[in-house]
């Protein structure tokens, strides 16, 4: 007996079937395996680029002349401490060198965190006309080129007596720092609702209590993730401190320099002072790295 035919624009519902679940979780569970690939695969890219030449100069760095200068890379090699025995001894002494780079980065950082936290607080708690424009003013001072702010630096910094000193090296680094720290704490303090201060203020605290026991405990990750960039960005400069500085307070970059000569290029010695200029920022970075991945990923560096 056959089946009954259909009127002309009706369904045969009963010919659908319904989709397999099963056929979807395996369409799902392709894709997210495919996309963990990529994502280690874009991961372990990421890792060889910036890990290899890093470890490559370090190696350096315990090679012998002959070995590091020889045209086939060697793996296995007799380790010496050679290079960093010249760097601390005769006319190579990068005793002052290392002083100055602690010194000048050290203190403008500090300071830099010190001001632009008083400034941040200040500029994310008041209420003003065009207070957007401010902010942005004050970091558009940081992203002007180095080459258009070092000639009338100079110029002041000759006439107040500071080239070739340490105050004028931790001053021309607090030029790029400070409006950095200000931009970023400001931004950090805007993340704190203002009725946890409001009620310290109820309980009797003054505006200074507040700020001090209640504001500053709660973004201590941006005042480490502050403190951490300003370091980074004065132990690395070159530019100011190659018009700035001089005899008496050069830093670890412009020793780096003067190892490259038209005689040649010490790669053993060059190797060594780079892992001593690199060292201390890993460090420094690895120690605090829970602060500094929690204040960058608070929403800080969108700049309000």
């Amino acid at each position: 007996m056959t089946a009954p035919a259909l009127a002309p624009g009706t369904r045969d519902d009963s010919a659908r079937a319904p989709a397999a679940p099963g056929g979807a979780r395996a369409a799902l569970h392709g894709r997210s395996t495919g996309s963990r690939v990529a994502v280690a695969v874009v991961l372990a890219a990421t890792l060889l680029w910036t890990l290899v030449p890093l470890v490559w100069m370090v190696l350096g760095s315990f090679k012998s002349q002959a070995d590091v200068t020889s045209a086939v890379p060697r793996l296995v090699f007799a380790p010496t401490f050679e290079n960093y025995r010249n760097l601390f001894t005769g006319a190579n002494d990068l005793t002052p060198y290392l002083w100055h780079s602690v010194v000048a980065a050290v203190v403008s950082a500090l300071l830099s965190v010190v001001v632009g936290t008083l400034a941040g607080y200040g500029l994310s708690r008041s209420v003003m006309r065009h207070k957007d424009r401010l902010s942005f003013w004050i970091i558009s001072t940081r992203m002007a080129p180095i080459a258009a702010v070092i000639l009338p630096l100079f110029l002041m910094f000759r006439v107040a007596g500071l080239i070739d000193t340490l105050p004028g090296l931790v001053l021309a680094y607090m030029t790029f720092n400070l409006p950095f720290a200000i931009w970023l704490m400001s931004a950090f303090f805007s993340e704190v609702p203002p009725s946890i201060e409001e009620s310290a203020l109820v309980a009797g605290c003054t505006r200074w209590q507040a700020f001090r026991h209640v504001i500053l405990p709660l973004s201590k990750a941006g005042l480490v993730t502050t403190f951490v960039l300003c370091l980074v960005f004065s132990w690395n400069d070159y530019a100011f401190a190659t018009v700035f500085a001089g005899p008496d307070s050069q830093t670890l970059p412009i020793a780096a320099s003067q190892l490259v000569t038209q005689t040649g290029i010490d790669w053993g010695q060059l190797t060594a002072i780079g892992t001593i200029v690199v060292l201390p920022m890993v460090v420094a970075g690895l120690a605090v790295r829970r602060w500094l991945v929690t204040g960058l990923t608070l929403g800080a560096v969108t700049g309000e």
